[in-house]
């Protein structure tokens, strides 16, 4: 997903796998076939979306890397059972920069 929020154009299967290769720690290049499987699934889950229209087929993010982190806050919050306590623990973490943004974001809404 990083080489996907990293860039504004389309990526091919074959285009990750040049970007990915050599990046494990024994250096080795993944199979096209295991990047199509994980693409496969990343579209599924909604994470990719998948051009159809060119061969090979060409992928992009859903949605940008925030999106996707604001998600998994929503995430963490609907499955708290109690949300006060979450959002003070989180709150009482930010920095007083964090803290006043947050104060401005609030009143603009």
């Amino acid at each position: 997903m990083e080489l996907m929020w990293g860039t504004e154009r389309a990526l091919s299967a074959y285009d990750i796998q040049a970007a990915l290769a050599g990046r494990d720690d024994a250096g080795r290049t993944l199979a096209a076939t295991t990047v199509l499987t994980v693409l496969s699934r990343l579209e599924t889950k909604g994470f990719v979306l998948r051009e159809r229209s060119t061969r090979p087929h060409h992928y992009r993010a859903a949605g940008s890397r925030e999106d996707h982190m604001a998600e998994l806050m929503h995430e963490v919050l609907g499955e708290a059972t109690d949300r006060t306590a979450v959002l003070e623990r989180f709150v009482g973490q930010v920095s007083p920069e964090e803290a006043a943004m947050l104060r401005r974001m609030l009143d603009g809404r």
